[in-house]
């Protein structure tokens, strides 16, 4: 039998076979020298494989072992136990030299297939340091990608940082639970300033005993349908597509004009985002939608579980009753009227839109309006209160936009601007959007538009590449390429609906009496925003920094436990009031002055605030709302109404004759 010496083919014993004898026992000797000889297999398959720069292909061994994967899972069970072998029997001092040569860089020193076997013994393993390498490429690879995806994972939750964490819970009145439940209230044209009137002293404690902004921001072109989609999407229009009351689709030849229900109330037109009711729906909480713009449209092929259509003449009482009477309802049970009980009511009030147009927002009729609106809100929180909800049920009061008074000396006559022959189609209203029939017409009409702009200030000029980025109003293609935008109180209008010399003539006076739809971050376009409930744990009166309408939907999603669909928006649940709102009268700075009507019935809005200021509110809990506080009578607002018109008349005949007086 042959001794390690004669392994070694000398009679001496070597310092190595002294450690193979002192270390390994004959099992293991025989183990080890399987080992070596399965080290020479992969040496020689190496060599058959290694490239003229001494290097093997890291990416041709890989297509390799793809190419035999399903071969190597069945045929390599034991391969897996070899390789965790070899590497309990590597040293340290081996890892090191790996180790050393992947952050150095450093090549093997031979140049070719000629690489002698003595060379390679050298090395730890030639083929095992390449199979490492690329081990080590890969792995490099995986902890750069796991980085990036923790890099992403820190940007998503840094943006969401402000996401709902707001106690959302089942909530019991006594009689019945209650998921968390939202009540959206939108008064359509109801001005910021409004709330300064005394006309409202129901939404002034509402107010007192919740969180709100000193005022909300709308989106621009500020009007009813664009407005109200991104309240429920919290997109900007350009984003979610109804740019306009009206407007024209190029790709469909199509124009979206918002009276006509057959026009209007197709889906396509509102595929750009999901509305609220949407959202809710397609997470299991039932919603119930009273009126609001683009409800009807069958949106994402998904309803409102409750759908209440548009009926303009609708009295303010039926609306109290109707939300009222959803809350009431209890889960679904055979023969039952109504249930499930909705989490979302959505109410549309077009009332105080409506008369502002009609008469204007500083007429003797858009007060009694206001009075009636916040007559209807004070019944429909007596309702909640008498259900013990009013701390288990959200409230948010919102506006879509405000109103600025017109004038038949504050008209713009479009044809005196530009040969409209060269125009096809004109969208939008008060501002006008313009598309050439011709493309190639387009810059030439924008010149002329410019000229005549830098004689009369009273109107802007853009096209899509100067529109101002805070519009938001530039990325979409319904969008017309050239747009004249009156300043706030003015109108643009052409001869076939108004013809201003003749109407001057005969002493005629413009019709709508009100108008928005101007830059949105005016005064007289500011909105409301208010909020109280379970789901705003604030402190009373507390205030908000301005925001503008594109926030609504998150904070409501949040309200009802909903995650969001992406959008504009940015704030979340909780809120961070930045104070208390103040208690003494308004600031001149938060009651905009309005332009005033025709000279003849011209009203000193300013004066008519200033005499009537906002009552201070009252500290929470030290007033107990009643029946006797509620609005006057209709037929009390009525009268108050003709009074005040009278004196206010009187009081502008006195001033007149005063001044008349100081001249002379």
């Amino acid at each position: 039998m042959m001794s390690p010496a004669d392994l070694n083919g000398s009679g001496s014993e070597s310092d190595d076979d002294r450690i193979l004898k002192e270390t390994y026992n004959s099992v293991e000797l025989a183990d080890h020298d399987r080992q070596v000889l399965l080290e020479e297999e992969e040496r020689e398959e190496l060599l058959a494989t290694h490239d003229s720069h001494g290097q093997s292909s890291f990416f041709s061994r890989a297509k390799d072992k793809r190419r035999n994967l399903n071969h190597d899972e069945k045929t390599s069970h034991k391969r897996p136990h070899k390789a965790r072998h070899r590497k309990s029997k590597r040293t340290k001092d081996d890892e090191a030299k790996l180790l050393y040569r992947m952050e150095a860089g450093s090549k093997d020193d031979t140049s070719s297939q000629a690489s002698s076997s003595t060379e390679l013994n050298n090395l730890p393993s030639t083929g095992d340091t390449s199979k490492r390498k690329g081990v080590i490429h890969i792995g490099v690879g995986v902890a750069m990608a796991v980085f990036l995806l923790l890099l992403l994972f820190g940007a998503y939750k840094a943006s969401n940082s402000r996401k709902a964490t707001v106690a959302l819970e089942t909530l019991s009145n006594g009689t019945s639970d209650f998921a968390p439940t939202t009540i959206l209230i939108s008064l359509d044209g109801f001005r910021a300033d409004f709330l300064h009137r005394g006309l409202t002293p129901t939404l002034n404690s509402f107010i007192a005993k919740g969180v709100s902004p000193k005022w909300m921001l709308p989106s621009f072109p500020s009007v009813t349908f664009p407005n109200h989609y991104t309240l429920v999407t919290g997109l900007h229009p350009e984003s979610h597509g109804v740019v306009g009351n009206t407007f024209w689709d190029p790709e469909w030849n199509e124009d979206f004009y918002y009276t006509d229900p057959t026009r209007s109330m197709q889906p396509k037109w509102w595929a750009g985002g999901e509305p609220l009711w949407v959202t809710a729906e397609k997470q299991n909480v039932t919603t119930a939608i009273h009126m609001w713009p683009g409800s009807e449209a069958h949106i994402a092929l998904l309803e409102p579980t409750y759908l209440d259509r548009f009926n303009g003449t609708e009295d303010l009482t039926r609306k109290v009753d109707r939300v009222l009477e959803l809350l009431d309802a209890s889960e679904a049970t055979e023969g039952s009227v109504i249930g499930p009980r909705p989490q979302l009511i959505a109410a549309y009030v077009p009332v105080v839109d409506a008369d502002g147009h009609t008469y204007g927002p500083n007429s003797t009729e858009i007060r009694g309006t206001i009075q009636k609106v916040d007559s209807m809100l004070h019944d429909l929180f007596t309702g909640l209160d008498q259900r013990n909800l009013t701390k288990i049920v959200n409230v948010v009061v919102v506006s879509d936009h405000g109103m600025a008074t017109t004038s038949t000396d504050r008209l713009i006559q479009l044809d005196d601007l530009i040969d409209l022959d060269l125009v096809d189609r004109i969208d939008g209203w008060p501002l006008y959007g313009l598309r050439p029939k011709n493309p190639a017409d387009l810059q030439g009409l924008y010149d002329k538009l410019l000229v005549e702009a830098a004689h009369n200030e009273h109107f802007d000029v853009y096209i899509k590449e100067t529109m101002p980025e805070r519009f938001h109003f530039s990325n979409n293609d319904r969008i017309a390429p050239l747009w004249a935008i009156p300043k706030t109180g003015w109108a643009i209008v052409h001869k076939e609906d108004f013809d201003v010399k003749a109407a001057k003539a005969k002493g005629e006076t413009y019709h709508p009496k009100g108008l928005h739809g101007y830059d949105h971050e005016h005064p007289l376009m500011r909105s409301i925003f208010i909020a109280r409930g379970p789901a705003f744990p604030h402190e009373p009166n507390s205030q908000l920094d301005v925001f503008q309408n594109i926030e609504v939907y998150n904070i409501v999603c949040d309200s009802l436990g909903i995650e969001p669909k992406p959008n504009n928006g940015t704030l979340r649940l909780p809120l961070q009031p930045i104070g208390l709102h103040s208690s003494q009268p308004a600031a001149s700075d938060d009651i905009p002055e309005d332009l005033p009507s025709d000279p003849a019935v011209a009203v000193d809005v300013a004066h008519a605030n200033a005499t009537n200021p906002a009552p201070v509110a009252e500290p929470p809990g030290n007033r107990v709302e009643t029946a006797q506080d509620s609005t006057p009578s209709e037929a009390d607002n009525s009268y108050w109404a003709f009074f005040t018109a009278k004196l206010e008349a009187a009081k502008a005949w006195a001033d007149e004759m005063i001044a008349k007086l100081g001249e002379g």
